[in-house]
């Protein structure tokens, strides 16, 4: 089950470099392409404002 970001999200850019597949694209709020994500949680796991969270 992919990983989403929810409106907490700060576009503080902290996940985009810890994604090892690329799967989180920018915007106001960023999103993660379920397609791509392989589940690794790297991403929840530096969001300081815990805007990331399983499906």
């Amino acid at each position: 089950m992919a990983y989403v970001i929810s409106e907490d999200c700060v576009a503080c850019g902290s996940c985009i470099d810890e994604c090892p597949v690329s799967a989180i694209s920018e915007g106001d709020i960023y999103k993660i392409d379920p397609n791509v994500c392989t589940d690794c949680g790297t991403c929840a796991g530096i969001c300081p404002s815990e805007a990331i969270h399983q499906a």
